[in-house]
């Protein structure tokens, strides 16, 4: 299957082959849930929406409950739709886990998988840490507390205002961000795991959706 949602566990570290030391991210992925599939000829495009992660019956709306008795599931968090399915090869309330990743780590195979999350939300910052300013810089002629500062944001007269999208301070991070290519080091089906080569976007315990 070309596609799972997941939990980041948390990051730690494996030694390859030759000895080196390998920072990774432990991904809980799966089980899943296939909770609906959507066709050409009835929605306008084909996908199959996956279920994860239980929830309380009292904490889900009564659509929702619905919805989920139809696929023969109890309710679950995280919905998400998958358009790379393919819609044939799965039926309402299949039940999919890490070992029906499309993944091949047999002796000599690497493999890649496609890690997308929302970045931890570091509140309300200034240019430097959100942009990369390197400050003012100097500290002679007089300079007094401007070595974080922004600098000149524009002219005076005209346009008497400040140009939309220009670098200023605001809030960092909470985006929804992709990581790409990312080496898949190791998977272990029976407590659907998944062990990735680097850093994935997100805080510990938060929602990721993998892609092959």
């Amino acid at each position: 299957m070309p596609g799972l949602i997941g939990k980041k566990i948390g990051m730690t570290s494996v030694f390859d082959a030759d000895g080196k030391n390998l920072p990774c991210t432990v991904i809980e992925a799966g089980p899943c849930v296939v909770t609906q599939i959507r066709t050409v000829e009835k929605d306008g495009y084909a996908a199959v929406q996956l279920a994860y992660d239980e929830a309380k019956e009292k904490h889900t709306s009564k659509a929702l409950q619905g919805h989920f008795e139809k696929a023969g599931t109890t309710p679950k968090k995280k919905l998400v739709e998958f358009t790379n399915f393919d819609t044939t090869q799965v039926k309402l309330g299949d039940t999919i886990t890490v070992a029906d990743l499309d993944l091949d780590l047999s002796e000599g195979k690497t493999d890649w998988l496609d890690v997308t999350g929302i970045s931890k939300g570091k509140g309300f910052q200034g240019v430097v840490k959100r942009h990369g300013f390197a400050g003012v810089g100097g500290t002679t002629h007089g300079q007094h507390n401007r070595l974080r500062a922004p600098g000149s944001l524009g002219a005076s007269s005209w346009p008497s205002r400040v140009f939309k999208g220009m670098r200023m301070a605001g809030r960092m991070g909470g985006d929804r961000v992709k990581v790409s290519n990312l080496q898949v080091i190791k998977i272990i089906p029976e407590n659907n795991l998944v062990i990735v080569k680097g850093s994935v976007p997100g805080a510990r315990g938060s929602y990721v959706i993998l892609e092959d």
